[in-house]
Parts: structure tokens; C-alpha cells; sequence
């Protein structure tokens, strides 16, 4: 039998990381579509991994790993998503490609990074920003 966890709305939420994460998650949805993607999944998950983002522009799908961080650090953002972070990806992305995927579709990695708060917030889409090794 699987284990399964109460559900709490996101309103209730104790940790502010995660409260940080779904506004930034959220902006990240309002971002694409305003640059004419269609969001095709948020918060996808399959086999215990998960994507942030699935988007569709034509026949191009990006998985979209979205990172947000209340203020800007040292660190670059395609370091914060390691090795194994972009191997369990892949595997969330390709159950979604066996599920949901066209024929034609075209499959890229992206991030996005919000860094701010409020006002202050900037955002920046790396496209392609990874590809995976077979």
C-alpha cells in the first residue's frame, strides 16, 4: 500500500520556503503564458519525482525547473540543480512524455529564476538550459 500525507491547503503552509516556491511558480505560469506558451502541467509528478513546469508553444515542450530565491546569491542557477536534481527530472519528464507527448514534439530542458520579493522581483528564463547524455 502506498503512504499518503493529509492534504493542507497551500494557505496553511508552515514553511515560508515553500510558500516562496509556489509564488514563484505561480509568476513563472503568468511569465510564459504572457510570452504565448500554454502551461500543460504544474506540479506534475510520476514515480515519486516531479516537474515544476511543463509548457507547450507549437511542438516545442519545455520541462521548466522553476528556482526562486528571496534574494539574489553568489551562486549561479544552473548550480543549484545538481546531477541527480536533472537525472530525476528527466525521468519525471519522460513518464510525462510516454503519457501526454505528440508525435512531433520537440523536448527541451529550461529554468527559470525568480530572485525579490513583491515589487522588486526579477525573473530570468534560461532556455536549453541542459541536455541529457544517453
Amino acid at each position: 500500500m502506498s503512504p499518503t500525507r493529509d492534504f493542507v491547503p497551500n494557505d496553511e503552509w508552515s514553511d515560508p520556503r515553500h510558500k516562496l516556491g509556489l509564488s514563484g511558480e505561480h509568476l513563472a505560469i503568468a511569465f510564459f503564458t504572457s510570452c504565448g506558451w500554454e502551461v500543460e502541467g504544474h506540479r506534475f509528478r510520476c514515480a515519486g519525482h516531479d516537474l515544476d513546469l511543463v509548457i507547450r508553444r507549437g511542438k516545442t515542450v519545455a520541462f521548466v525547473e522553476v528556482k526562486t530565491r528571496a534574494r539574489p546569491g553568489p551562486d549561479e542557477p544552473l548550480a543549484a540543480i545538481g546531477s541527480r536534481k536533472r537525472k530525476a527530472i528527466a525521468r519525471a519528464a519522460e513518464c510525462w512524455r510516454l503519457r501526454f507527448g505528440r508525435r512531433d514534439d520537440e523536448y527541451r530542458f529550461d529554468v527559470l529564476v525568480v530572485t525579490g520579493r513583491d515589487e522588486q522581483r526579477k525573473i530570468e528564463h534560461l532556455a536549453d538550459a541542459w541536455r541529457i547524455l544517453r
